[in-house]
């Protein structure tokens, strides 16, 4: 369901004399509240309907006199609770793709092996349109799901094998997330604008070399570079300062290429 509110609690610590330190109090919590026609039920107590209708930043207290700040969401509180079918690709991936590529509200762009939609649902936040292809029915039954839950308009879901072609033209951005990234060239060359951008999204290192080598040995082609992101978080807490010990590592390539002719 597409979030409604948000209910935010910032962590709280008090020092103890008796122990000559300081202790956690209130732990830091985040809610998404989806319906906003009955009471919302919390590890802290119940926050009363009448309240999740409070302007923004105004302080709400739980049945157990527990506070919390309320507003309204932002895109990306309810891109976060989309539901996931196939593995999606995360934030930090699609960032540097709408990074690298600079699509915008002018962009019509193109994914392909949707999934779940996470990708393209992300793009339709930027772009003008973003079409998507899929083959497998209850993928697409999930993207439709994730569409209609975040209210995106600008998105239209193709039943295709992208193998086999690729009816739209002048397209800013086409991004890849299959198997043989390498059978889509020939395709791409014919619905990108000279200067869009092929992105292929790729969990293995051969799967990504003979994608690049395809790229490489393609006149219409090239081949800008290959990266993975890791994502370290930290934890600051006062002076104590280090990385958390759990962290998101690997996720996959991510290869740029460009249409140049």
């Amino acid at each position: 369901m597409k979030v409604k509110k948000v209910l935010a609690r910032k962590e709280k610590k008090q020092f103890i004399e008796d122990i000559s330190r300081e202790v956690r109090i209130a732990k830091k919590r985040i809610y998404h509240v989806d319906d906003l026609t009955k009471d919302y039920h919390a590890k802290e107590g119940i926050i009363l309907k009448k309240d999740l209708n409070n302007k923004d930043g105004s302080t709400v207290k739980t049945s157990q006199n527990k506070e919390f700040a309320v507003f309204s969401p932002s895109f990306i509180d309810s891109y976060k609770q989309i539901k996931r079918a196939a593995q999606i690709i995360t934030l930090k991936d699609a960032g540097i793709i709408i990074a690298e590529t600079g699509i915008n509200k002018e962009s019509r762009a193109l994914d392909a092996g949707a999934g779940s939609g996470a990708l393209c649902c992300f793009l339709a936040n930027y772009a003008k349109t973003v079409y998507a292809y899929e083959l497998r029915d209850d993928f697409i039954e999930v993207v439709k799901e994730n569409i209609k839950n975040l209210e995106i308009k600008n998105v239209k879901i193709i039943k295709k094998d992208i193998y086999k072609g690729i009816s739209e033209k002048n397209i800013n951005l086409i991004t890849l997330d299959l198997p043989e990234p390498w059978n889509v060239i020939k395709h791409a060359e014919k619905a990108l604008k000279i200067g869009g951008f092929l992105v292929s999204y790729s969990t293995s290192v051969p799967q990504t070399a003979d994608f690049v080598n395809s790229i490489r040995n393609n006149e219409k082609f090239i081949f800008i570079k290959t990266i993975e992101l890791i994502e370290r978080e930290w934890k600051i807490d006062g002076r104590r300062i280090r990385p958390k010990s759990e962290g998101l590592g690997y996720t996959g390539f991510i290869t740029f290429t460009r249409r140049i002719k």
